[in-house]
């Protein structure tokens, strides 16, 4: 996994519909596993706001949402055999102020799921990615 940092920090640049967080981000380790039939398992460490400006010195090092979530995006196939996206989220799973969370569940996927990708994302209402699989 990698962090949200760069030019993916905030709305400007989504990647498959979601925005990058507001702030950039830094991650010790993270991965992730999702098998066909949609069981998901992912797990961070260290995912927390970077040590730099413009991330707030009270803030710098530290994971400020109690909750993480897991967002599945896929390439499908839409009616009229049109392309789309389908983003999939689990529910919250506890992150402690280390960046610290472990995720796991059972995402109902469509068929077919195409290029899948993971995102670790806020809780529920937060709508923005803070790590993502691939590198």
């Amino acid at each position: 996994m990698t962090p949200v940092t760069g030019p993916y920090v905030g709305p400007a640049n989504p990647v498959r519909g979601v925005a990058g967080g507001g702030l950039p981000w830094v991650l010790t380790a993270g991965r992730g596993s999702l098998k066909s039939d949609g069981h998901l398992v992912a797990q961070v460490r260290g995912l927390v706001l970077a040590g730099q400006a413009p991330v707030p010195p009270a803030l710098q090092g530290t994971n400020p949402f109690p909750d993480f979530r897991a967002v599945v995006s896929c390439q499908s196939i839409g009616a009229g055999n049109t392309a789309t996206i389908t983003n999939i989220s689990t529910g919250d799973f506890k992150a402690d102020t280390a960046g610290d969370s472990t995720i796991h569940a059972t995402l109902s996927l469509p068929r077919p799921c195409i290029a899948p990708i993971m995102f670790v994302t806020g809780p529920t209402g937060t709508n923005v990615w803070f790590a993502v699989t691939g590198s």
